[in-house]
């Protein structure tokens, strides 16, 4: 399960870049307050950072801190997932969606096994892995005239309770669960940009919104 990152010695925080970099964040873990941390205090907080910054990795590194004290904070937030289906083998839970709030609280989950498709999400996010263990391959694009949906692969990374990873808007990722139990992780997003949200297809060269 999630915990505070300093009892996790391996634990470490991710940024992945639109160019498909995935580097490492040393950022100044926040310390866990007397009273639970509770989530609308956290939107709250959410907000204020999203109203005075607008650079989208200067966002993540203020955030990141915000979700590793509530996860460690509110036990209960972990626990509060959708059961996958066999099929498709992933199930979404929303924590929080509010109309013209500017970001959304996911739980997701996936079956062992299970393989994304390449993607990105038009816009930030932060995904913390909670249970499970989560590989994460990267790309970037190469696109030419002659081929507007190319994507050159970059690098992988496997992810482990504790850690949390970020992305840029055109950050491009695909994610497999490994091992034998369910990932389970704590999503935000922004305002998606859903006509610049898309999935990349390396066998047939193709792309398509997703």
């Amino acid at each position: 399960m999630f915990t505070e990152k300093n009892d996790c010695t391996e634990c470490q925080d991710w940024l992945v870049t639109d160019g498909g970099d995935c580097v490492a964040l040393n950022l100044e873990e926040l310390a866990l307050p007397e009273k639970p941390y509770r989530l609308y205090r956290f939107l709250t907080e959410l907000e204020d950072i999203l109203d005075t910054i607008t650079d989208d990795s200067l966002r993540i590194q203020a955030i990141i801190p915000l979700v590793r004290k509530l996860l460690a904070s509110s036990y209960w937030l972990q626990m509060e997932f959708t059961e996958p289906p066999t099929d498709p083998g992933w199930s979404v839970q929303f924590l929080y969606d509010e109309y013209e709030f500017p970001l959304t609280v996911q739980m997701v989950a996936w079956l062992p096994g299970h393989v994304s498709p390449i993607h990105n999400h038009a816009t930030w996010g932060i995904v913390a892995i909670v249970s499970g263990q989560e590989k994460n391959q990267f790309w970037r694009r190469s696109s030419t005239p002659e081929n507007l949906s190319g994507i050159k692969y970059i690098g992988e990374k496997i992810l482990v309770p504790g850690d949390i990873i970020a992305f840029t808007p055109d950050a491009i990722h695909s994610i497999e669960a490994l091992g034998q139990e369910p990932i389970i992780t704590f999503n935000l997003y922004g305002v998606t940009a859903y006509h610049e949200r898309f999935e990349f297809d390396t066998i047939n060269h193709s792309v398509k919104n997703f």
